[in-house]
């Protein structure tokens, strides 16, 4: 028994555990996400020392240093203007948020190392993803038939469940990120599962997860879920056979789902109102003024905001500050967590303008937006147009798969998001990112671009 015991307590399957609870902690909240970061990374340096860092450095990866370097001189250029203007908060917060930042980078460097030295096994990912996912699914369920989850959250909103997320309304984009992984574990590592089997179930665990996030109300992770399965589909040979029978059953149901339930189809008519709007408002034709959604009203501060700090930005989580400067007033800044409304320039202020790519150029600069979209690009050739476009090895790798397009989804620069530099949200980038670069160099497959 001690030695049964002893084989299990390996350096490889404790960080394989860690990687295996990184879902779960996602819905357990950033303190436990963070947890989970640096008792990864710690971990790994304990286990393998300057090993970890001994990598070979490609030229995308200077530009992620050289990304992480300039948002630490944003925050000291920032905190010394603030400390010689009189109309800022005093201090070095914005220094200590850039280096506080500094461990997504060593997320990155710690993934890439174990995925290269084949140390993670990846289908760990795949079954807690799948197991999260589930969990997540079963728990709406249950929210929507008796009005409290598993855990006795309440629902707060009639159009939004939240599940074991309580008063945060995002069940619906964890799963948009997750649940992907549930369509691919049983075809990529169970060969001998019955395909007879596969083309049904398949097709009704979309459907489950597509129910589950339409529950959730939360929109854009259901237009980004849907848009991911397309892509895949398209793509993706192997998935295609998985279609007609998951549109027949998708299609019908929702049908049916929206026309018996008046909340979530107002909720959905709603969503295409807006798009309507939205898009006259991009061609240029009149909208009136209720008709725009806050969101957009929230999109039109990132100009005011960004002009202050158009090349270096204002600092990452600083948007807050700049934006609560009234243009043509006494530029003394409103400090508070919720929105202004003046009136008067139809100007909304929140925490941030909920658009990665607004954010990024608010608080980056032309300079760090030139720098992340690079890299954005890079990862993208680097993976997608050599996995579905060249004859390289990485054209059998479908392990890869679901990060290609979960990868797609949370680059993709038309929706509306969170902040990009906030735990959730840079954890999952981060995460997702180095798990592509360490798969696809584990291969040898990336140009030495140094």
């Amino acid at each position: 028994m001690h030695l049964i015991y002893r084989s299990y307590l390996t350096k490889e399957n404790y960080l394989n555990l860690l990687i295996f609870l990184m879902p779960a902690s996602f819905i357990a909240g950033n303190m436990v996400i963070n947890i989970n970061i640096i008792l990864l990374i710690l971990s790994a340096i304990f286990f393998f020392k300057k090993g970890i860092f001994n990598l070979k450095y490609y030229f995308l990866d200077k530009l992620i240093f050289s990304f992480f370097l300039f948002i630490i001189f944003t925050g000291f250029y920032n905190d010394i203007y603030f400390y010689l203007t009189d109309a800022y908060p005093k201090g070095i917060n914005t220094i200590i948020k850039s280096i506080l930042f500094l461990k997504y980078l060593f997320l990155y460097l710690t993934i890439r190392f174990l995925i290269e030295q084949k140390i993670i096994n990846l289908k760990y990912f795949y079954y807690s993803c799948s197991l999260c996912s589930l969990f997540l699914c079963i728990d709406l369920f249950y929210q929507f038939i008796y009005k409290k989850d598993i855990f006795g959250y309440e629902i707060i909103f009639a159009r939004k469940l939240s599940g074991p997320f309580g008063d945060e309304l995002i069940a619906g984009g964890y799963l948009q990120r997750f649940s992907l992984f549930t369509f691919f574990i049983l075809p990529y590592f169970y060969n001998n599962f019955p395909k007879k089997i596969l083309i049904f179930l398949i097709p009704f665990i979309f459907f489950i997860t597509s129910i589950a996030i339409v529950l959730t109300g939360n929109r854009m992770p259901f237009v980004l879920y849907i848009f991911t399965v397309f892509l895949i589909v398209i793509f993706q040979k192997q998935t295609r056979k998985y279609l007609a029978p998951f549109l027949i059953i998708f299609i019908l149901s929702m049908g049916f789902f929206l026309k018996s339930n008046s909340i979530y189809k107002k909720n959905f008519q709603s969503f295409y109102h807006q798009v309507v709007n939205m898009s006259a408002l991009a061609i240029g034709k009149p909208v009136s003024d209720r008709a725009v959604p806050n969101h957009i009203k929230e999109f039109n501060t990132f100009y005011d905001t960004w002009l202050m700090n158009k090349y270096i930005g204002g600092g990452i989580k600083n948007f807050r500050y700049y934006c609560h400067v009234r243009p043509n007033q006494d530029k003394k800044p409103i400090l508070s967590n919720q929105y202004i409304d003046n009136k008067k320039h139809k100007f909304i202020c929140n925490m941030h303008p909920h658009n990665y790519y607004l954010e990024i150029l608010t608080e980056t600069g032309l300079v760090g937006f030139l720098i992340l979209t690079t890299i954005f690009l890079i990862v993208l050739y680097e993976s997608f147009y050599k996995k579905y476009f060249t004859k390289l090895q990485i054209a059998k790798n479908n392990i890869i798969v679901p990060f290609i397009f979960l990868f797609i989804a949370e680059i993709f620069p038309i929706k509306s998001t969170g902040s990009f530099f906030t735990t959730g949200n840079a954890t999952f980038y981060f995460l997702i990112m180095a798990i592509i670069i360490g798969l696809v160099r584990r291969d040898n497959l990336i140009e030495n671009k140094s």
